[in-house]
């Protein structure tokens, strides 16, 4: 498990971690760096809209292997939100807006993805080869 202060200067902490999983489980490229840009906008999240940049708060990370691949979890103290109420990142008129694909794009990377504890976990699933 890695627990972080909500501090965007620890976003920087991912990359180590992600290394050491990509390591151990001896993931491709490709898995890698799927890897390593959804737990990044996950952690990134809580760390902004979750915790408030709140440095009293802190953003935890838990990886699981699962059956066929590994799951990991990042949750925030925070208050949680509703996945449902995100507007779409790619309806023409939010096209151009700066932000607001985070989620997004953790869905297209991930083999699976929800959110638990009234949106205050997400999880994050990769199949394993």
């Amino acid at each position: 498990m890695l627990k972080l202060a909500s501090d965007p200067r620890n976003i920087t902490e991912v990359e180590g971690y992600v290394s050491q999983i990509a390591d151990r489980y001896q993931l491709d490229q490709e898995k890698r760096t799927n890897l390593l840009i959804s737990l990044t906008e996950a952690v990134n999240n809580a760390i902004i809209h979750g915790n408030k940049q709140d440095r009293t708060k802190t953003v935890s990370i838990k990886l699981a292997q699962i059956r066929n691949g590994l799951a990991v979890r990042v949750s925030d103290q925070g208050c949680g939100f509703s996945y449902e109420d995100l507007p779409d990142p790619t309806s023409p008129d939010r096209i151009c807006e700066c932000g607001g694909r985070g989620v997004f794009l953790m869905n297209q990377l991930c083999d699976k993805l929800r959110y638990i504890n009234g949106g205050t976990t997400v999880e994050m699933q990769f199949r394993l080869k």
